[in-house]
């Protein structure tokens, strides 16, 4: 993986075999990330993305291998409880065009991924809404 930041802008390649969610990791803890947007492009070829069941309030995950295309991936990277947090979801395109996604769990560069992080000036904690299941933003 390599990056360059443009004031509060951030321009990465992340490389074969390495994973998305790590390399997000990295890249925030290097440079005090505590609020930004993600969106990013390339290829995988070993991913696991899941859906969040609101009656049961459990994540049901979906595991592919292959050769597949992201078509979008976005979200964002905060934090909980002051320490690093980040949500992201992605769609891949296999070769016949289908295309499967959601809540990324891990996902494995098969060529490149090319990233721009776009930082925003302030802080959005998380917290766990018993409620909904999930940790969401917290504005207090």
């Amino acid at each position: 993986m390599d990056y360059r930041r443009f004031n509060n802008t951030i321009v990465a390649r992340l490389d074969t075999g390495e994973d998305i969610l790590e390399q997000i990791k990295i890249i925030a803890q290097k440079e005090a990330i505590k609020l930004a947007s993600v969106q990013a492009l390339g290829a995988v070829d070993d991913f696991t993305v899941g859906v969040f069941d609101t009656k049961t309030k459990q994540y049901h995950a979906n595991h592919f291998e292959g050769a597949y295309e992201i078509v979008s991936l976005t979200g964002t990277i905060n934090t909980m409880h002051g320490e690093f947090y980040s949500h992201l979801h992605m769609s891949a395109g296999n070769d016949q065009g289908q295309v499967f996604g959601g809540h990324l769990n891990k996902a494995n560069i098969s060529a490149t991924c090319e990233m721009i992080i776009t930082i925003i000036e302030g802080v959005v904690d998380r917290e766990f809404s018993e409620e909904i299941g999930l940790n969401l933003f917290c504005f207090s």
